[in-house]
């Protein structure tokens, strides 16, 4: 059973909506933030961005307090209003080539603790508690936790339903994205869906694992105040089939040592290898990699392929085995190239694949890296698969979208 709540939000007034979201602050080049800064005093970014800057000069308490002296500013000059009582919304995000609708409400800390909300994600520990600092000194989350649950044809009827009415909001932005949230406000709607998610036995966290475990580590610290909005964290509630997964791609700046031929060889005790020259190919289907080599792209079939499929039912452990990303580790980086950390090692970087693999192809050509490996994306079957029987995914395995408009609804702590 999931439990989720109503929440009192602040958000944007209408006449600013437009100008006050933004996307995650490190979304921006340095140009486009100096941009957004000077010339756009709206910008949820002004309230962000002293978190960010002086980062060796002041401290974290500092800086922290001047994110939260920023929101009340905003607050305090009319940019965001207050509901008057909890609410749910019902968002959508529509790109050119995509839309993606969901719920945003408040999920359960206990449920959370109790594997109600599943977990596919390895956590830093630095990081969880840098943002538990962040929650505790700002006392606002603007930043949901993308939660996925099963496709319900009850759900997506009530939505497609409720979509026909009007939003409060409806904007587009500067990268051509176009947004609409609708408020769900009567007691006979906020009990029917609270009702509706009393009956899904399990939610997944897509993307957000360090904001969920922050929220976990700032109630542990401080429930007993008696403050029940930590007993809660804002997630933004979205279909399974509405997710879209992509992979990271990675490039390496060295072979280890390894002549290009040598390590031919090598990878060939693992995969059929085939020459694609100029050809700027990418995997089809699971069990295949891409590799861009010395001018050349490469297709790289997994020998094991066979087997692993037939081993997939049979043993826990070969859910992550049979892993693309940790094929790829198992196989290629920690043994050939002697990456350990997936992390930290500097010799290693990621590159999203909603980018196209011509980048790639760049960055190995301009000669500060050597190869560059690409992956089939993960479906919602795998994440699924691996939180079930509480195995982690390699770091930097999976990019998830959609992504939430910072300031767009804010939870106060």
């Amino acid at each position: 059973m999931s439990k989720i709540i109503p929440f009192k939000a602040v958000r944007p007034t209408p006449d600013k909506i437009g100008l006050v979201t933004c996307r995650n602050y490190d979304d921006y080049s340095s140009a486009e933030l100096a941009a957004w800064l000077s010339f756009n005093p709206y910008s949820f970014l002004h309230v962000i961005h002293p978190a960010y800057v002086h980062s060796q000069k002041i401290t974290l308490d500092k800086r922290f307090k001047g994110v939260a002296h920023k929101y009340q500013d905003f607050k305090e000059d009319g940019v965001f209003m207050e509901e008057e009582k909890p609410v749910f919304f019902l968002y959508e995000i529509k790109t050119k080539t995509q839309s993606f609708t969901g719920i945003v409400a408040g999920t359960s800390i206990e449920d959370y603790k109790n594997n109600v909300i599943k977990k596919h994600e390895d956590t830093l520990q630095y990081r969880v508690e840098y943002f538990k600092d962040y929650l505790h000194q700002t006392g606002f989350n603007t930043e949901p936790v993308l939660i996925t649950y099963p496709d319900n044809e009850t759900l997506n009827s009530w939505i497609a339903e409720k979509k026909k009415s009007h939003p409060i909001y409806n904007y587009s932005t500067t990268n051509k994205e176009k947004h609409q949230l609708w408020k769900i406000e009567t007691d006979e709607e906020i009990n029917w869906l609270i009702k509706q998610f009393e009956s899904i036995p399990e939610l997944y966290i897509a993307d957000g694992h360090h904001r969920s475990a922050s929220a976990e580590m700032l109630y542990d610290e401080d429930k007993h105040l008696g403050n029940e909005n930590l007993n809660y964290f804002m997630s933004f509630l979205i279909a399974e089939s509405q997710v879209k997964i992509y992979e990271f791609n990675r490039i390496i700046r060295d072979l280890n040592g390894y002549s290009k031929d040598d390590f031919l060889e090598k990878l060939s005790e693992h995969f059929i290898i085939k020459d694609k020259e100029q050809e700027l190919w990418k995997p089809q289907s699971k069990f295949e990699f891409g590799m861009y080599l010395d001018g050349h792209f490469y297709a790289l079939f997994y020998k094991q392929e066979s087997t692993a499929l037939s081993s997939q039912a049979q043993s826990r452990e070969n859910i992550l085995d049979n892993l693309d990303a940790q094929i790829l580790y198992a196989k290629v980086l920690q043994p050939l190239l002697a990456i350990e950390d997936l992390r930290n090692d500097e010799r290693i970087e990621y590159i999203p694949g909603k980018q196209s693999i011509a980048t790639i192809k760049e960055l190995v050509d301009e000669g500060e890296f050597e190869v560059g490996f690409m992956l089939y994306p993960s479906d919602i079957s795998e994440i699924k698969a691996l939180a079930d029987n509480d195995l982690i995914m390699p770091p930097k395995s999976t990019y998830i979208e959609p992504k939430f408009r910072s300031g767009l609804i804010v939870y106060e702590l």
